[in-house]
C-alpha cells in the first residue's frame, strides 16, 4: 500500500500575486550566476507559512535514502531524507512550472542570491512586466529566485527545473500560475548549507486530476 504521502491533498490557491511574484519563473536563459551581493533576509510575519508548513522533522515517508531530496508539489511538501527514519520536511509553493516535471535529477550546481533572467518567450508573452529586466536582475531581496538556488540536471541536461527561495512567503503551502519550488529565504538557506552538489532529486509526479484542478485555479 503506498503510504498517505503520496495521497492529493487539496491544492491551496494564492489570492493576488504581487508584481514580484509574478516574476517567479525558475526558467532563466543563463546559469542564474551569483550577484556579488549580501542582502539581508526580512523576517517572516506571524502566521506565515500555516504551521504544516513549518520546517520540522517528521518521520520519513519517502523510502528514499539518507541525504535525498524529495519534492512532493501535489501536497506542498520538500523532504530531506535523516538518518533513523527520519526526515526534515520544508513547505513549498508550487508554480504551474513545478507541476510540469518530475523524475530523478542531481542538484548540478547551487547559488547564493542568484541573479534572474526571464526567457525570451516570457519577454514575447509580456514585455511590459518582463522586457526591463532582459539583462537581468542582479541578485537581491526583490530579486523572484530568493536567496539561494538549487539547479537540477538530469543526465547532464538542464531540467530547467529549480528550487529556489522567495520574496513572498505567503505562497508558501499554496499554488501560483509560475515558478518551479518555492521555499521561505529561512528555509532555502538551511537546504543550502545542509546538501553537497550532486545531491539526488526525487520529483515526485502530479496526477492529472491535481495538476487540472491547479490550472483551473489559476
Amino acid at each position: 500500500m503506498r503510504p498517505s504521502f503520496f495521497v492529493l491533498a487539496t491544492l491551496r490557491v494564492s489570492s493576488a500575486l504581487a508584481v514580484a511574484t509574478c516574476l517567479s519563473a525558475c526558467v532563466s536563459t543563463g546559469d542564474g550566476g551569483t550577484s556579488l551581493v549580501s542582502a539581508a533576509v526580512p523576517p517572516v510575519a506571524a502566521g506565515e507559512p500555516e504551521p504544516q508548513f513549518m520546517r520540522q522533522y517528521v518521520d520519513d515517508p519517502t523510502g528514499q535514502s539518507p541525504g535525498t531530496i524529495v519534492v512532493d508539489p501535489a501536497n506542498h511538501y520538500l523532504y530531506l531524507v535523516q538518518q533513523g527514519g527520519k526526515a526534515l520536511r520544508y513547505g513549498v509553493g508550487v508554480g504551474r512550472a513545478g507541476m510540469a516535471w518530475s523524475g530523478t535529477a542531481n542538484v548540478a550546481y547551487k547559488r547564493e542570491w542568484p541573479s534572474w533572467t526571464p526567457t525570451k518567450n516570457m519577454i514575447a508573452r509580456d514585455p511590459k512586466t518582463y522586457s526591463k529586466w532582459a539583462k537581468g536582475m542582479d541578485g537581491g531581496e526583490a530579486n523572484p529566485l530568493g536567496a539561494r538556488a538549487l539547479y537540477l540536471f538530469q543526465g547532464g541536461k538542464d531540467t530547467l527545473y529549480r528550487i529556489h527561495g522567495t520574496n513572498e512567503p505567503g505562497s508558501i503551502g499554496k499554488s501560483m500560475s509560475s515558478g518551479c519550488i518555492r521555499m521561505m529565504n529561512q528555509d532555502v538557506i538551511d537546504l543550502y548549507r545542509r546538501i553537497p552538489k550532486g545531491t539526488k532529486v526525487v520529483v515526485l509526479p502530479v496526477t492529472a486530476h491535481s495538476a487540472a484542478r491547479n490550472a483551473n485555479a489559476n
